[in-house]
Parts: structure tokens; C-alpha cells; sequence
């Protein structure tokens, strides 16, 4: 569920750092002080440096959701064996 949320929290923030990226971009073009192959030029570079920032954020998200769910599940198998080795020692 975490892991979800981070990875939606990541989208939003990506889609609204590309928007605020991009008007300062449009309004150079606009009024004639970047020409149009150089605009999109730098749109592309915005977008590719972007996407490829936000695709780390979603893997080392995704890295440590899988990391964590290791631990917690080793943590419930050794408690599992803890009470194991209470009840064989109880019986003795």
C-alpha cells in the first residue's frame, strides 16, 4: 500500500514538475526569443531528463517495498521459530 502511494505521490509530482518545466520553455517561443526546433529541443531534454529522474524515484520505491516485505517476513518466520523453541523448551 505504501509503495502505491509513493509511486502515485511520484506521478503527480512528475506531471506537475513537467508543466511548470514547460511554460517558461513556451513563453520564450511565444514571443520569439527561442525558435521552435530549439524549444522543442529543450522540451525533449526536459522530458527525457524528468522521466528518467522519476522512473529512479518508482525503482528505488519499488526496491525498498520488496526489501521491507523481506524483513517482515523474515521477522514473523523467526518469531515463529522463537515460540517454537519456547514450547520445546516448556515441554522439557
Amino acid at each position: 500500500m505504501i509503495e502505491q502511494l509513493v509511486d502515485k505521490g511520484a506521478t503527480t509530482a512528475e506531471e506537475i514538475h513537467r508543466s511548470v518545466a514547460e511554460t517558461p520553455v513556451s513563453v520564450l517561443e511565444e514571443v520569439g526569443l527561442l525558435g521552435k526546433e530549439t524549444s522543442a529541443e529543450v522540451k525533449r531534454l526536459q522530458d527525457t531528463s524528468m522521466g528518467a529522474l522519476y522512473d529512479l524515484i518508482r525503482d528505488v520505491n519499488h526496491k525498498v517495498s520488496k526489501l521491507a516485505t523481506e524483513l517482515l517476513e523474515q521477522r514473523v518466520l523467526d518469531r515463529r521459530d522463537d515460540e517454537g523453541a519456547e514450547d520445546v523448551s516448556d515441554d522439557s
